[in-house]
């Protein structure tokens, strides 16, 4: 009897390793896709407002380079404004 209950105490314990595992990668999989959406938007969208500001004659542009694309991932088009901001106050 005592190694009956040990045999499916270890069994109850591998499925929920097993069970764990497979949710955690599932969120790791999920975090990574959106963060490489964030930071393709963000490159998308930083290179539309420096062309939307070069054509009104403002000559302020944030450049698309790997510190830009780790802010616009992580942070999403909060992260764009952002950088504008601190560029608009380097200006100042």
């Amino acid at each position: 009897m005592q190694e009956m209950s040990l045999t499916s105490f270890w069994i109850i314990a591998g499925s929920c390793v097993l069970v764990l595992g497979i949710m955690i990668l599932k969120n790791r999989a999920r975090f990574a896709l959106n963060f490489l959406v964030r930071a393709v938007l963000g490159a998308c969208a930083i290179a539309c407002v420096n062309k939307w500001l070069a054509q009104q004659g403002i000559m302020l542009a944030v450049g698309i380079n790997p510190v830009t694309l780790l802010t616009t991932g992580s942070l999403g088009f909060s992260g764009v404004a952002l950088l504008y901001g601190i560029l608009l106050l380097k200006i100042l």
